[in-house]
């Protein structure tokens, strides 16, 4: 019975079917509260053009977009495989959620501020962390230094400080972790990594999951679509990781052929300046005349 109890719904598809349920928020709120180093408290799940609730849609986009209690919008998304021009889509993603939630001749002060936070599965880039933060800096070209906007200036007035207005971005790697799981950040990086949870955990969010998103609770139907999305992700990854393979072995392959091919070329080349009969060098070498009449 432990074992069928220890047994946790992947974050991938907790929040795509369930976790956008009100009942739900506190698993989500723990997320957020851990990886944006703040308390975060849903106000509401907000709908989107993006957001995906078709079943046949394995590989989501957006998967949640909320507000929270300060008004600001969070993006969430979930990505299992790779994808082309990745960090241009977030950023489409995260102009589209400020102009969507500011109506034509309002005033600039109300563009909301946005998170876009993304769970990688995928190796995205270089880097020897796991998680990533980035947002909007002005640097000194001659100087190297970060511009500091001051509230007031002169006739300039600064209603608000840049980190209050220009999106945040969070790149969580899930495939980097590899640490023993001890503080709060570790624990949700384990979970979202192999789905376990420690039983005495404290982590914010980690325990209502625990009892919220147990897999042998979900009714028979759920379960068999949790395990064909499950079946969906490792299938396409190992599409991807056979056709990087073949991509390796074929341009190892092309490689020799072409390392062959120059060394008949230069063998001709030597021969012909030695004076040798055409018919010979094509005999010795396999090329045809007209290859070796334009060396």
């Amino acid at each position: 019975m432990e074992e069928l109890q220890d047994k946790y719904v992947r974050f991938d598809w907790a929040i795509k079917r369930l976790l956008r349920q009100k009942a739900n928020f506190d698993v989500l709120e723990g997320f957020l509260t851990v990886f944006l180093g703040e308390k975060v408290t849903i106000l509401e799940i907000l709908e989107s053009e993006s957001n995906q609730l078709s079943a046949e849609d394995k590989f989501n986009r957006v998967d949640i977009k909320a507000r929270n209690s300060k008004d600001e919008i969070i993006i969430i998304e979930i990505q299992n495989t790779r994808e082309l021009y990745y960090l241009e889509r977030i950023l489409y993603g995260v102009a589209k959620a400020i102009t969507e939630h500011i109506s034509l001749g309002e005033t600039y002060y109300k563009v909301k501020k946005i998170y876009s936070i993304s769970v990688l599965y995928f190796d995205i880039g270089k880097g020897n962390d796991y998680l990533y933060y980035g947002q909007n800096h002005f640097v000194g070209v001659h100087t190297g230094d970060h511009l500091q906007v001051n509230v007031k200036e002169r006739d300039a007035i600064v209603s608000r400080m840049p980190a209050e207005i220009f999106p945040e971005y969070v790149l969580i790697r899930v495939n980097e972790f590899d640490k023993v799981a001890v503080t709060p950040l570790e624990e949700w990086m384990k979970y979202l990594k192999d789905g376990t949870i420690r039983p005495d955990t404290t982590a914010p969010g980690l325990s209502e999951a625990r009892e919220k998103l147990k897999y042998f609770s979900m009714p028979p139907k759920e379960r068999m679509a949790y395990d064909e999305h499950l079946s969906a992700v490792m299938i396409q990854n190992d599409v991807l990781d056979s056709a990087k393979l073949e991509g390796k072995i074929e341009g190892r392959a092309e490689g020799r052929a072409e390392g062959r091919d120059e060394e008949r070329f230069s063998i001709a080349r030597n021969m012909k300046q030695l004076g040798i009969s055409v018919d010979v060098i094509v005999k010795s070498t396999g090329l045809t005349s007209g290859e070796i009449e334009t060396l």
